[in-house]
């Protein structure tokens, strides 16, 4: 299966589980579990060529010249993770078809689960660091979702804030480290970046983008000190506990390091800092594990623990450390799943994860005992077991490091490490399951049924079986260590055994495992100098960290951030003045290379008149409808100069812009007093004053020197002139510039242009549903109206006129593409004919004529842009490259047919709805209650034998 359905599987497959809810859990379940067994499988059809040693590739080019490429990369390293990913993922979906309670959104939470599923499966498969991120970032939304799923719970929404602000904190820095490698490579691939070793260690910025990555890599997989977020999030589901812990998540950040192992390995820096930090990680969190009394925090901090172990051993940097830490991912996701879902199963059927309120459920649960005491076994490192085989080799690879020229001290932390762990997991068997029945359990505990404790229980046919024969597993895991290692070491010649001799490493072990034994005997005392024992609380520090940022923003932002618009111009502008005063003094001004141009009595008289009406609406602005006036003349004058400038395309588009946005205005000030109130004073207005007169003149200087001086570079517009007719296929520059080279951002205007014509519908919406509805119907006008709301002669007017101003629209649509129009300007043409219906007819006889919602045609305007960019793929070319060819139908002469003509149709109909939609939703907070529509066109028609307007009402109404 192509790598691009593998990862888009579970986002596609996110669509179906809420559509799923009213047909039952069982289905819902169901429909989940067949799209990850999909992807899963379309994994699995790549496996004999990961086996073979090769590489599995995909690749569309999205934004080549950004470096954003949708690259895809499966080797045994990628392979892994998925794995991992995708069947863990299997067995928590099935789990969580039994666990969730029937109160859960089980649509809602199996959504979030396959968004989380396909962020993740897309950073292990991303061979471009860009795209990579994207995923990354996504994974850190994902998985707020699902840890703060269980929203009326406090505890799992300050869980998920807490991760988020963390993951997303550290991606931020990470970003700004990968986009450094891209940079010091001169390319975005992982696959071009991990052949590159000595080139990025021998770069200055090499340290820059080292601390960087590690940031990210740390914050997500919760290394100290950003350990504390990751047993905050135990807050979410079980399920969710046990995706994060063992298969995903977490596992990011040390996919992302032994990833980048290749390239960021083997120098001082990484050594110390990783190796440190795993070392603390590892320590740390076994200590705390040991005393925390909730089931599921004790195997929390167990996670962090062997998170740092995992770091200590890429840390080290040498080829076998590299390789016990892809045996023990392995060996831990299988472990850690199996544990947390038996901590769940407690929790299910005792009604508690206190292990104080428990013990003695050997004999009540003796299935759940087997498969929880077979995987705390293992994590404890006991022979005959998978997690002791890695533990062994963790334990040789510490013997053999010294850190800070110190050779005991990693050993030591080592065996100090492994000795809390294994007193936590026996602390786990003792405590919970070992010991006398008790009679006050907060419900009876039993075995669930299989639902729930098959999962697990599959997990430990891996945990035995590679415990058993671990010459099983070696060799994929040499193969996923070959990944690892890249083109800087060799896979290390050990093989993978039980008994390696009377080896440091074993002694080790025994003592840790010895060690465990009577640190569980001295556990009480223990826990008494614990809680007895001043410590930092982490959450403490971070709440008070957010505290005191917020409170920092607070001080900062609140003075200048204040809502007057008069101020954010002010600052903005004087700091534009500043720096543009500055570069003009300390920099150097060339000689003019061109002449002034000699200037006639007609652009001098349009010019005056400009200044004119921009002065008169300085001096007269508080009077709203006389300014809004004068805004009009200013925009018919800067039409005027587009046509002197022969910019015929520009002045169309003004000019109707001009005219569709003063029928809104006027509709808007229709709800507002004439006259605006003083509310600036003498002072602030001649601070105003001087500091728009500076802006002006400085606009002024700089555009005078601009003009006459030539462009410092080559401006693009040579470019778009060369390639409009035979890139574009057109001879309308503007035109091919807005629906070809320009056309993702023509996409993205549209799209806005929608948005705040759904923001007004809303509004209106709420005005109409509140208690302002009731001021607006019977609200009366401060001034007398005209007779007639509707006269007959503008009724004519508009119905002749209205075919011929469409027949206009579709004329400027079909020639856009050659000559001055296009679908920007029809659409806003056929919106002013559309207009004129309602101004002639009004609101209630327009609308109920209105055949297809405004929504609809912004939504089709939108998708059949949308479609057009995306059908450019089908051809193996970037989104929205436009495609043209001639044709000739009889009798017709040649002519062009375009695929810009589609897109230019979706802005028509964006442009016309955006509009419409707009001018509907004043119209609806026009009406009155004392004023009754009319369901005829006009409101006096002699021929329905209508009273004369005097005689009608209209004036004693005064309307």
């Amino acid at each position: 299966m192509s790598l691009f359905f593998i990862v888009l599987l579970p986002f596609l497959g996110a669509l179906l589980p809420g559509l799923m809810n009213s047909a039952g859990r069982a289905a819902v379940a169901g429909v989940t579990f067949t799209v990850s067994l999909a992807a899963f499988v379309g994994l699995l059809t790549n496996l004999p060529t990961v086996l073979a040693g090769e590489v599995v590739t995909a690749r569309i080019d999205w934004m080549p010249l950004l470096g954003l490429n949708f690259t895809l990369m499966l080797d045994s390293l990628g392979f892994f993770f998925a794995m991992l990913i995708l069947g863990i993922g299997l067995l928590v979906i099935a789990y969580a078809r039994h666990y969730l309670s029937r109160s859960d959104n089980m649509g809602e939470f199996f959504t979030y689960l396959l968004l989380f599923q396909g962020a993740m499966v897309g950073i292990v498969l991303s061979d471009n660091i860009l795209l990579l991120l994207v995923f990354w970032e996504l994974t850190s939304l994902s998985s707020f979702l699902l840890i703060g799923y269980w929203k009326h719970l406090p505890a799992g929404r300050q869980g998920a804030r807490m991760a988020l602000t963390v993951t997303g904190m550290g991606g931020l820095a990470m970003i700004a480290g990968m986009l450094i490698l891209g940079q010091i490579v001169g390319s975005y691939d992982l696959s071009v970046i991990l052949q590159n070793r000595d080139l990025i260690q021998a770069d200055p910025l090499y340290l820059t983008a080292l601390l960087l990555i590690l940031l990210g890599c740390f914050t997500k997989s919760a290394q100290f000190p950003f350990h504390f977020w990751l047993p905050h999030a135990m807050a979410a589901p079980t399920p969710v506990s046990a995706y994060l812990h063992s298969a995903t998540m977490v596992k990011a950040g040390i996919f992302l390091m032994a990833r980048m192992w290749p390239v960021l390995s083997g120098t001082p820096e990484w050594f110390m800092i990783v190796t440190t930090a795993g070392l603390i990680t590892m320590v740390l969190g076994a200590v705390i594990a040991l005393f925390k009394h909730d089931l599921k925090a004790l195997l929390a901090f167990s996670t962090v623990s062997h998170l740092g172990l995992i770091t200590m051993l890429l840390g080290t940097g040498t080829a076998f450390g590299a390789m016990a830490a892809v045996f023990h991912i392995l060996n831990h996701a299988t472990f850690k799943a199996a544990l947390f879902m038996s901590a769940g199963i407690v929790d299910h059927e005792a009604h508690t994860r206190d292990i104080r309120r428990l013990g003695g459920l050997r004999k009540l649960m003796p299935v759940t005992f087997t498969i929880a005491t077979l995987a705390a076994l293992s994590m404890a490192g006991i022979p005959l077991l998978n997690g002791f085989l890695s533990k062994e080799m963790m334990l040789e690879e510490a013997y053999g490091t010294a850190l800070f020229g110190v050779p005991w001290l990693v050993p030591a932390l080592a065996t100090v490490g492994s000795l809390f762990s294994a007193a936590y997991c026996f602390r786990l068997i003792g405590h919970v399951f070992l010991g006398p029945v008790r009679n006050d359990y907060p419900a009876t505990p039993h075995d669930p049924p299989a639902g729930l404790w098959l999962p697990p229980a599959l997990l430990m046919i891996p945990v035995v079986l590679i415990g058993v024969a671990p010459f099983l597993a070696e060799p994929f895991v040499k193969l996923v260590t070959a990944s690892v290692l890249g083109e800087a070491a060799d896979v290390p010649k050990a093989y993978f055994k039980i008994w390696h001799g009377l080896v440091p490493a074993l002694y080790m072990s025994v003592a840790a495992v010895v060690g465990g034994l009577l640190m569980l005997a001295v556990f009480n005392p223990a826990l008494r100098f614990w809680e007895a024992a001043p410590r930092p609380e982490a959450k403490t520090i971070f709440e008070a960290v957010v505290e005191a940022v917020a409170s920092l923003a607070q001080k900062i932002i609140l003075p200048l951030h204040n809502g007057a618009f008069s101020r954010y111009a002010a600052i903005g502008t004087v700091a534009i003045i500043a720096a543009g005063s500055h570069a003009f003094v300390t920099g150097t001004v060339s000689a003019p290379t061109r002449e002034m141009q000699s200037v006639g009595p007609v652009p001098v008289a349009g010019w005056l008149m400009l200044i004119a009406a921009t002065g008169g609406m300085v001096f007269m602005h508080r009077n709203r409808l006389l300014s809004l006036i004068l805004i009009g003349i200013v925009g018919l004058m800067v039409s005027i100069g587009f046509v002197f400038f022969s910019a015929p395309d520009l002045a169309m588009t003004q000019f109707t812009v001009e005219v569709v946005t003063i029928i809104l205005m006027l509709l808007a000030l229709n709800f507002l007093p004439n006259k605006t109130p003083v509310e600036s004073s003498l002072l602030r207005r001649l601070r105003d004053a001087v500091v728009a007169i500076a802006g002006g003149l400085a606009t002024f200087g700089l555009a005078y020197h601009y003009l006459l001086r030539d462009a410092v570079a080559t401006p693009i517009s040579e470019f778009h002139l060369a390639n409009s007719y035979k890139g574009g296929g057109g001879t309308n520059v503007v035109n091919v510039i807005l629906v070809d080279f320009r056309g993702f951002d023509t996409y993205g205007e549209i799209i806005v242009l929608g948005i705040a014509a759904l923001l007004i519908y809303a509004l209106t919406e709420t005005l109409l549903d509140g208690p302002v509805r009731a001021r607006l119907l019977n609200r009366k006008p401060d001034q007398p109206r005209a007779g007639a709301m509707h006269p007959m002669m503008m009724v004519v007017l508009t119905r002749v006129i209205m075919p011929l101003v469409l027949l206009v629209g579709f004329y400027i649509f079909l020639r856009g593409h050659n000559e001055p129009g296009g679908g920007f300007i029809a659409g806003l043409i056929v919106s002013i004919a559309v207009v004129m219906q309602y101004m002639a007819s009004g609101f209630s006889w327009a609308s109920a004529r209105l055949r297809y919602p405004y929504h609809g045609v912004i939504g089709a305007g939108v998708l059949i842009a949308g479609l057009t960019g995306i059908g450019s793929w089908f051809v193996g070319k970037p989104f929205l490259t436009s495609d043209f060819t001639y044709v000739r139908i009889p009798p017709f002469e040649k002519f062009e047919l375009a695929t810009a003509a589609l897109f230019d149709l979706g802005v028509f109909l964006a442009v016309v709805g955006a509009v419409m939609l707009s001018l509907e939703s004043f119209s609806r907070l026009a009406r009155r209650a004392h004023v009754a529509d009319t369901e005829h066109p006009m409101d006096i028609d002699p021929s329905r034998g209508d009273p004369p307007a005097e005689k009608a009402g209209y004036a004693k109404e005064g309307v």
